[in-house]
């Protein structure tokens, strides 16, 4: 795949279903790594890397979400042509899970193979998902939040450089999350299954039930225990639903 837009961590791409993973705000691509290892050997299990983290720091992070969206959509779309047939899924967290809502949209819109079931963890659907200036946020707001919510990689925020490398990816995603607008639309044909920690301060599961309303191929709704960053310490247990979900749809197709 695209070496620029999709990381890979496994020794060698499986011959089964593809998991796309689309990162929290801030994130890279190795928020998935050990993801990627606790899935089947035999799923092709790839994560987005957004501009402007990890190595590719250097080019100018998306500030709006939708410009982001067409970006990948185009990428992803190349790559979906490349290998016809594979049945794949998109798994995002937090932004991303927005982030992949709004990919599988603009696939369906340019009548292109969309995902078997789309994963949406650590946030409610867009049209209920009570809006929060965030590109308002000076940098003390955004590190504030980011403490609050937690995560693994707290002890980078201790760091005068390594603060300085991540804090344009947080600026640039919190500004992208503060200036969306949603629009509404035809539902996906694809199922949906949220996935939230129990303790998450971001969304409850009936904020995460909403998007129940935005497919018509069914939804389900999975919880467990922790906070916003469950995900890193229920790996297992996560890596089961999304393995659960993935191989049910590739089955039915």
């Amino acid at each position: 795949m695209n070496s620029t837009w999709f990381r890979r961590f496994t020794t060698a791409a499986g011959d089964g279903p593809r998991l796309v993973c689309f990162p929290h705000a801030g994130g890279s691509a190795t928020a998935f790594k050990d993801l990627a290892h606790a899935l089947p050997a035999h799923f092709d299990v790839v994560s987005v890397q957004y501009p402007g983290r990890q190595d590719r720091y250097r080019e100018e992070p998306f500030t709006a979400l939708a410009p982001l969206v067409e970006a990948v959509a185009r990428e992803l779309a190349r790559e979906l042509a490349a290998d016809r047939g594979r049945p794949y899924a998109l798994f995002g967290h937090s932004m991303g899970s927005l982030v992949a809502f709004e990919t599988a949209r603009l696939l369906a819109r340019q009548q292109l193979p969309g995902p078997q079931r789309l994963f949406v963890s650590g946030r409610g659907a867009p049209d209920a998902h009570g809006h929060i200036p965030y590109h308002l946020y000076d940098d003390a707001d955004v590190l504030a939040d980011v403490r609050r919510l937690g995560g693994t990689d707290q002890s980078m925020l201790e760091d005068p450089d390594v603060l300085e490398l991540v804090l344009p990816a947080l600026r640039a995603d919190y500004g992208a999350l503060g200036t969306y607008s949603w629009r509404p639309g035809e539902p996906l044909a694809a199922p949906v299954t949220a996935l939230i920690g129990d303790s998450d301060p971001m969304v409850t599961a009936q904020e995460a039930r909403t998007w129940e309303r935005h497919t018509t191929g069914g939804f389900g709704l999975k919880v467990f225990p922790g906070g916003h960053f469950y995900l890193f310490d229920q790996l297992g247990q996560v890596a089961a639903a999304l393995t659960e979900g993935l191989l049910t749809e590739a089955a039915a197709a």
